[in-house]
């Protein structure tokens, strides 16, 4: 199975993008934030021709999130993650695919330090590690899967030293990261690129994608069950460079079935 992220950045303005990469990478599962449109403008006819059903919960203007799914129809167990009084900020969605739970996330941002809106973040991520907490007592094969607004190390940010003050990089946010991966789940991509600058986000300004000046926001955080069939970590970074294209290039897994040889050579 492959499961994608894409912040697309406005669903409907880069819907062209969004079908030219679904189209040429075929995903099974995709994540998608910042749709930036309300509920009744998404593209479910479009997507839907393009082979994909989907669950969504839109906002006008901002945020919104949905998950799709290739030739099936997603079963959709949650919208927003409970104890969230906020309702008016679409963030979080939750569906059932090929008996996988698939948690899609916006985090929130959280800018500026101090202030209001990171006050909310921090208090998005405590909900949002008890909740996952719930998920792995569960015991049920779990992907939370996003735009976590958060560069968890400094390998995942080009020059760090410039980021110290900001609200993906805060010692505060970090921890809040490295605490829900703690609980047992595995960061996919840093897992199997332990070593390597990644980043899935360059921004507009500053010619930041010329000069490979990016973060790595976007994550896959996996239960111990989906984690163990973890083959494959990727950016389709290429994505970022068409024309008209969103800021965040899509990130995708691909999980299987390992034999019983491939378990014991792990």
């Amino acid at each position: 199975m492959k499961i994608a992220t894409f912040n697309v950045n406005g669903v409907n303005g880069r819907l062209d993008v969004l079908l030219r990469w679904l189209d040429e990478a075929r995903p099974d599962v995709v994540c998608l934030q910042e749709l930036k449109a309300p509920s009744n403008k998404f593209p479910r006819m479009e997507l839907e021709r393009a082979g994909y059903c989907a669950v969504w919960q839109g906002q006008k203007s901002w945020n919104g999130v949905a998950i799709l799914a290739r030739g099936q129809e997603p079963l959709e167990t949650r919208r927003g993650l409970p104890g969230d009084r906020d309702e008016s900020q679409s963030r979080y969605i939750e569906a059932v695919i090929d008996g996988i739970v698939v948690g899609c996330l916006y985090l929130p941002n959280g800018n500026p330090v101090p202030g209001p809106k990171f006050k909310y973040k921090l208090d998005w991520f405590r909900r949002l590690h008890s909740y996952s907490a719930e998920l792995l007592e569960l015991g049920v094969p779990v992907a939370l899967v996003g735009d976590f607004n958060v560069m968890p190390t400094d390998l995942d940010v080009y020059k760090p030293e410039r980021w110290i003050d900001d609200a993906l990089f805060r010692p505060e946010v970090k921890k809040a990261y490295a605490d829900l991966v703690d609980q047992g789940w595995t960061d996919a991509l840093r897992h199997l690129h332990p070593d390597d600058p990644i980043y899935t986000f360059w921004a507009y300004f500053r010619n930041a994608f010329a000069r490979d000046a990016g973060l790595r926001i976007d994550h896959f955080l996996l239960s111990p069950d989906l984690a163990d069939k973890l083959v494959r970590a990727q950016v389709d970074k290429h994505v970022r460079d068409w024309d008209h294209a969103s800021d965040h290039a899509p990130v995708w897994i691909e999980l299987i079935e390992k034999t019983a040889k491939q378990r014991r050579e792990k």
